[in-house]
Order: structure tokens, then C-alpha cells, then sequence
């Protein structure tokens, strides 16, 4: 396939590229950069004047639901809310039915995931079954494929469990990646313990049931010569000092938020119900600040979706029943430029970094070049596209989101990847 792009404002701040080129691919390499004369033949050619190329999105934290929970999502309509969404990358979570626990099951979706414009990636259970009790054998997924150990929704408690699987994951550079929960906390919390939850009548949770458990992993890391540890989805002001300390005494600790953790806060139960309910919970505005300044001083390196399809069914079940979590892939660009990027809070090549370039390095990935001679893996945006979100035209099979209808600002408009491109102009 040659595929030229023409007119593209490249920017790809890893190599220090900002400027305005044409781009020759041939199956699936860039051939050529610069101007590009028109007596190329057999060529698929974009006129792509006004829009910016980058290096090719990653989403660190997806949930596919395959195998097990087809009816919410599987691998191919995953793979297709990713592209759309603007990510040539993802990478999955192991709570899967049964649980990405064993080779077996990474190198079956592995299978599944062949052949496809995104890359699908996958981490793999910490523990068997997730259950917390006894390690999986960890060196063996690591070595069948897996970039990073966790157990994901079920944290992992017990403190030496998880300084083991710190040791364990160690010499193979892998982070391990916490959801960050102490279960006796919560008990039973389905929003965040305030306001909001007194109005509501609910039972709530506190922001020590994720800062606590941070600040016992970060004393294990410290301890454990060469682990990573990773938070997932960061929420609260607590457990954002917790990190930006761990960092100044040079812990090899890093972190992730998500959209609707630095645009939203618990009030929006109020108008969007289960479509607001997740874990970690929307929190208080404070909390949100925190998260924002987070992501504004670096603090933060990694934004990603958490994205968790639902049936619509399910999310139709009263707010203590409903399950937890948001679809997130084909919103979450859109979001982070017009609530960060076009309010001065990081730069483009900021979000560049933090949907791109940071998740990669964090998991051992190559870096993305925009560069004659390698392979082609691009997302296309359209910074100036006003557009408006509509769920129905997901490509997800799940739509519970609490940003239908909302209006944004930065569409992105194609991918090209494994010698494919989808683009929409």
C-alpha cells in the first residue's frame, strides 16, 4: 500500500519535530518526508492541510471484556472504539472471566487480537484468579507477553504478597499496577463519602481507601531494588502528594488519571446517575483540583480512560446496584485538549507526551518516530473541530458515558498503523 499524507503539521516532541511536511508510507514504512511530488502512482493520497499529525496514541488502562463478557465488548469492537478514538494502541486489564492468570489465556487473545490497526496489549494477573491468596506465575506471563502484573479491580492487600510480586516483577523491568483500594474502607461505598452522598442517601467512601494503600506500596517500593509500582487512576489530593513526594526521594513510583477524574466531581451523580458511578469515585472538587495540578506539574505522567463498557441494562439498575464504570476510548481526546490543552493547563505536546509517549516508555515499549525508515504509527487530530459526543454513534458496543451531548473541542479524525489506515476527513 503507498499512502501519501499531504500538507501534515507534524509534532512529535521526542524528537524534537514541529513542522509542516508531506509523508510518503509504503507498506506501512515511511519512505519519505519533506515534499512529495505528485507523479507518485497507485497512491491513496490525503489532502491533510490544518491538521496535526502525532505519534500514534496508547491507552495503558482498557477493559475488552474478552473472554467472558462478550455481550459488554470484545477485542474487535474494542479494537475499532480505539481507533476511532484516536489511539493506534492499548493496552487490556486481566479481569477477564477466566482471568488472564495463566500463558494459555494471553496467548489465545493474543490470537484474537492479530491482524488489527491497534496494537492490543495486555497485562496479567498478579495473583491466581485475582483473589489475592497465592502469586501467579509471573516470570511465565511476563514471557509470554505481558508488559505489566496486576490484579486490577482487586487490589492487592496483603503486604507480602505484594512485596513479591514487587521483587518478582523486578528484574524484568515490568511495573506492577494497583487499583488502589482498601476493601474495608470502602465496604460497601458506592460514590464518594460527602455531600452529594448524604443527599443521595447512599452509603460512601473515603479518600483513605485509595491513600492509604499508596502509602504502604510506596514504602515496599522503596524497599524492593528495582520494582516500578504504578497507580491506576489517581483521585484523590492525598494520594497526589503521596506521589509527588515519592518522586522527590527518587521512588521509582509513577501515575495515571482519567478524564472524568480532572473534569468531574461528585455532584454529577446528581445528573447523570449511574453513568457517573466508578471506582475510584468521582471525588469533591478539591480532589479534582489536586488531580489537574497533578497533571499540570508533571506529577502525573500518563492519562488514560479506565474505559469500562457496560450493557445498558446493567447501567439501568438502581445507583447501588449499577455496576462501576464509564466507556472512555472514543471521548477521551476530545476531552483532555478542551478541559487541559485549550485551557493552559499543559501544552499539546504535553498531552502528546502523557497519551503517547509516557504510557509506552513506562511499559517497555519502543518509542513512536516520525522518521524516514520506520514503521508508520500515527494519529491524526483535528485541534480546531467544535464536535459534539454521541453515544449511539460509539463504536463500542457499551455506551454508559456521562459526556453525551457535551461539546468539544479537538476531534481526531485517523490512525495508521500495521500497514492499515482509517481516516475520516
Amino acid at each position: 500500500m503507498h499512502l501519501l499524507l499531504r500538507n501534515c503539521h507534524v509534532i512529535s516532541p521526542a524528537e524534537n519535530i514541529n513542522g509542516r511536511f508531506d509523508i510518503l508510507i509504503v507498506n506501512g514504512v515511511i519512505n519519505r518526508m519533506g515534499v512529495v511530488w505528485q507523479h507518485v502512482r497507485e497512491v491513496i493520497q490525503y489532502d491533510l492541510a490544518g491538521k496535526i499529525i502525532v505519534p500514534g496514541f496508547f491507552d495503558m488502562h482498557v477493559h475488552f471484556r474478552e473472554p467472558g463478557q462478550e455481550y459488554k465488548e470484545d477485542i474487535h469492537t474494542g479494537s475499532l472504539a480505539a481507533a476511532h478514538g484516536g489511539f493506534t494502541g492499548v493496552m487490556t486489564m486481566p479481569n477477564t472471566n477466566p482471568p488472564v492468570d495463566d500463558r494459555d489465556v494471553i496467548e489465545a487473545n493474543a490470537i484474537r487480537a492479530a491482524r488489527n490497526i491497534v496494537d492490543v496489549y495486555q497485562s496479567a494477573c498478579a495473583t491466581a484468579g485475582r483473589k489475592g491468596e497465592k502469586l501467579a506465575d509471573i516470570e511465565s506471563l511476563i514471557n509470554a507477553g505481558a508488559l505489566a502484573i496486576t490484579d486490577d479491580g482487586s487490589p492487592i492487600a496483603d503486604d507480602e504478597i505484594m512485596r513479591e510480586v514487587l521483587r518478582r516483577t523486578a528484574p524484568f523491568g515490568k511495573p506492577v499496577v494497583q487499583h488502589c483500594e482498601i476493601m474495608s474502607i470502602t465496604d460497601g461505598g458506592i460514590m464518594n463519602e460527602g455531600e452529594v452522598s448524604k443527599q443521595l442517601g447512599v452509603k460512601g467512601i473515603k479518600n483513605a481507601s485509595e491513600y492509604e494503600i499508596i502509602a504502604r506500596d510506596i514504602k515496599l517500593t522503596k524497599e524492593t531494588v528495582g520494582s516500578h509500582y504504578h497507580i491506576q487512576h489517581i483521585s484523590t489530593r492525598e494520594a497526589v502528594e503521596m506521589v509527588r513526594k515519592a518522586k522527590a526521594d527518587k521512588a521509582n513510583v509513577t501515575a495515571e488519571a482519567c478524564p472524568h477524574h480532572f473534569i468531574l466531581n461528585d455532584e454529577a451523580l446528581l445528573k447523570y446517575g449511574t453513568n457517573a458511578k466508578m471506582n475510584p469515585p468521582l471525588r469533591t472538587r478539591q480532589d479534582v483540583d489536586a488531580v489537574i495540578e497533578g497533571l499540570r506539574d508533571g506529577t502525573i505522567e500518563v492519562i488514560c480512560t479506565d474505559h469500562a463498557p457496560h450493557a445498558a441494562h446493567e447501567k439501568a439498575m438502581p445507583l447501588d446496584k449499577a455496576p462501576f464504570g464509564i466507556v472512555g476510548l472514543e471521548t477521551a481526546i476530545g476531552l483532555t485538549y478542551t478541559y487541559l490543552v485549550d485551557k493552559g493547563i499543559i501544552t499539546l505536546e504535553e498531552m502528546i507526551n502523557k497519551m503517547s509517549v509516557n504510557p509506552r516508555r513506562l511499559l517497555g515499549l519502543n518509542d513512536i518516530s516520525i522518521s524516514e525508515g520506520s514503521q508508520a504509527n500515527l494519529t491524526i487530530l483535528d485541534v480546531n473541530k467544535q464536535w459534539k459526543v454521541n453515544a449511539s454513534e460509539f463504536h463500542s458496543k457499551s455506551k454508559n458515558t456521562p459526556f453525551d451531548g457535551w461539546e468539544l473541542k479537538c476531534k481526531p479524525i485517523g490512525v495508521v498503523n500495521n500497514q492499515q489506515h482509517l481516516i475520516n476527513i
